[in-house]
């Protein structure tokens, strides 16, 4: 996950981590990151397969900001309160990007 200019999230998943983020930070990728530097990588996660990555991908996408701002900082009891809670909360990004 990234921080992005403005405070916006930016999730994605990469084979190559460390690769994936000195292309965002040079601009050279076109899409969201792009728009929205400097980025900073705030949370990551390896998983054992391309699919799982996919999968975390696409649910961390659908999460509030505030559940990924509990995500970064490792703070479970919220992140189970917030994913509890009934009121319905909107992603705060709705990226449909899936690049590698």
């Amino acid at each position: 996950m990234l921080h992005c200019r403005g405070g916006i999230f930016y999730v994605g998943h990469s084979d190559d981590l460390e690769r994936r983020l000195v292309e965002h930070r040079s601009g050279v990728v076109p899409g969201f990151a792009h728009d929205h530097l400097p980025v900073t990588l705030v949370w990551s996660e390896t998983f054992p397969t391309r699919a799982e990555a996919l999968a975390m991908e696409r649910r961390l996408k659908g999460w509030s900001r505030a559940k990924k701002l509990a995500l970064i900082r490792g703070d479970w009891p919220t992140i189970s309160r917030l994913a509890s809670s009934k009121e319905k909360s909107r992603p705060s990004t709705s990226s449909g990007r899936t690049e590698t």
